[in-house]
């Protein structure tokens, strides 16, 4: 089980599934956060040790780049399979041992 905060613009229905897997989620709603730009984002979570997850791949791999001390950052390809895209984060996840410092790709497979 992770521990994982999603930012404001993280897909709900993945949220739902990720819990029913097992992991611990807040999102930046729950805490009351919205409209915190992406370093607070961060910062939250790492004063929390949860693992943001994140479809603005670009920021926070700037934010992982200048600062790498985090609890961790998942940056998602957007997918309308929520069951799918829950699976490959619970996949990476539960593959990756601590999070802390990490900044893991979860990529949609491409279609044929």
């Amino acid at each position: 089980m992770s521990l994982f905060y999603a930012d404001e613009n993280f897909d709900d229905g993945v949220v739902v599934r990720l819990r029913a897997l097992g992991h611990d989620v807040v999102t930046v709603q729950e805490a009351g956060e919205q409209g915190r730009d992406d370093p607070r984002v961060l910062e939250r979570a790492t004063s929390e040790g949860r693992c943001v997850l994140t479809f603005d791949r670009s920021d926070f791999k700037r934010l992982h780049q200048n600062d790498p001390i985090h609890a961790g950052i998942i940056s998602c390809t957007r997918d309308d399979d929520r069951d799918a895209l829950a699976i490959r984060i619970d996949r990476a996840t539960s593959t990756a041992g601590n999070l802390a410092g990490q900044h893991i790709r979860v990529n949609k497979p491409q279609t044929p």
